[in-house]
């Protein structure tokens, strides 16, 4: 549980993390505590019966689902959480069609690990996103970064508060690696492209908020991460 961006007010919110059943995906919810509306952030596998305990003991209302990209250990649980909660999922209109068919970005391969009974129905209320775009909800605001590479509508979700920046990087950015580039859909040259001209830009205080494993900083990744090092040198 991290300490969060403000409300609109300037009260401090939390984030609360909920690790995936399966690839140890971050799915994160966004609230001003207690008893407040909140944003859910990449729903993945077999998150719902925790996110549902999660919600009713800290008496939270999803407001949204907000989606760093299209791929489907983000986006398993999107239609049911959406549906539960009469709310619509925000993603970045290149990674729309993922919803609709969520195969479209998964190798055969990968797609033979979720088995072959999948159910898959598309929320219905989608929202898409464009670069630049702010979106408030639940009392917050956030900025919308396309951030193409792992996805080609890959994105990152900007927030801050009096004391701190927050940015949900999604599987553009890791601590001490990045999304890979091989799936359909992925690019290593917009990666380097998006880590150079979105990610080298940051301030080093930014909190990040990946979509695998813990938490790290902008500042710890410059001097640690080999892939902005190479971002940074101007490597290809």
């Amino acid at each position: 549980m991290y300490p969060g961006p403000a409300t609109e007010e300037g009260e401090r919110v939390l984030i609360e993390t909920l690790v995936a059943d399966a690839f140890g995906t971050n799915c994160y919810v966004l609230s001003a505590g207690p008893g407040s509306e909140c944003v859910v952030v990449d729903p993945g596998i077999g998150i719902a019966p925790r996110l549902d305990d999660l919600l009713a003991d800290r008496g939270l209302k999803p407001v949204a689902v907000v989606l760093t990209h299209g791929h489907l250990d983000h986006t398993f649980s999107v239609a049911p959480v959406c549906g539960a909660n009469d709310v619509p999922a925000y993603i970045h209109t290149d990674d729309a069609h993922l919803l609709a068919d969520p195969s479209q970005g998964f190798s055969a391969n990968m797609m033979s690990l979720l088995g072959t009974g999948l159910d898959w129905t598309e929320p219905d209320d989608v929202q898409p996103l464009a670069d630049g775009g702010v979106i408030e909800l639940a009392g917050m605001r956030f900025t919308v970064d396309h951030a193409p590479g792992h996805t080609a509508g890959s994105a990152m979700f900007h927030t801050a508060d009096a004391d701190a920046a927050y940015t949900v990087t999604g599987d553009v950015l890791f601590r001490g690696a990045i999304g890979r580039t091989d799936l359909p859909g992925g690019s290593d040259a917009a990666m380097q492209d998006t880590l150079r001209r979105k990610v080298l830009p940051l301030d080093d205080a930014t909190v990040v908020l990946p979509g695998h494993g813990p938490g790290t900083t902008i500042a710890a990744e410059r001097a640690r991460n080999p892939y902005l090092k190479r971002a940074a040198a101007g490597g290809h």
